[in-house]
C-alpha cells in the first residue's frame, strides 16, 4: 500500500527485537510483511531462531541482544522483567525502545516500586535504559464487563 508507512522517517526501516517469543514473533512477521527489516534475538542465541528466521525470509535475520538493539532503529523490547538487568543498555542508548512487558508477581518477584504504583512497568524499563525512549506498546487491558455496560474507564 504506497504511504502506509509514511510516518517513518525514510532511513528507519530496520526494526530489532529483544525477545522473539510469542509477541515478538508476531510484530516480527507483521514488521516483515510491512516492508520492514527485521533483527531477531533471544535468550538462548541466535541459532535457536534460523527456523523463525527462514520462514520469515530475507529480510529477517537473527541475532544477539546487543546486536539486535544496534541493528534496530525501533527496538521492541518483550522480555519478562527478570531479564531487564541483561538488557544491552549501550546499545538502546539513542533508540526508541518500544516496550511490550506487563508486571507479573508471580513471575517476576514483587517489586515494591510497581507494587506501590510509583512507577509504571515501562518506567521501570527506562530506569535500567538511561537515553533511550521507552513507549508502551501491544499492551491488552483484561476487564470484567458487566451486561449492559457501554463504557470503560481507566484511572491512573
Amino acid at each position: 500500500m504506497p504511504g502506509r508507512r509514511a510516518w517513518l522517517p525514510v532511513n528507519m526501516t530496520t526494526l530489532g527485537l529483544i525477545g522473539s517469543g510469542r509477541i515478538g514473533s508476531t510484530v516480527a512477521k507483521l514488521a516483515v510483511d510491512a516492508g520492514f527489516d527485521v533483527v531477531l534475538s533471544n535468550s538462548r542465541g541466535p541459532e535457536t531462531l534460523a527456523d523463525l528466521a527462514a520462514e520469515l525470509g530475507p529480510r529477517c535475520s537473527a541475532a544477539y541482544g546487543a546486536e539486535a538493539a544496534a541493528a534496530g532503529d525501533l527496538v521492541l523490547v518483550s522480555v519478562p522483567l527478570l531479564a531487564y538487568p541483561a538488557l544491552p543498555a549501550a546499545a538502546l542508548a539513542g533508540k526508541t525502545v518500544l516496550d511490550t512487558g506487563n508486571y507479573y508477581p508471580e513471575r517476576d518477584g514483587q517489586i515494591t516500586a510497581l507494587d506501590t504504583r510509583s512507577l509504571t512497568d515501562s518506567g521501570y524499563l527506562a530506569l535500567g535504559l538511561p537515553g533511550a525512549r521507552v513507549v508502551k506498546v501491544f499492551n491488552n487491558i483484561f476487564l470484567g464487563r458487566r451486561a449492559g455496560a457501554v463504557r470503560v474507564a481507566l484511572r491512573p
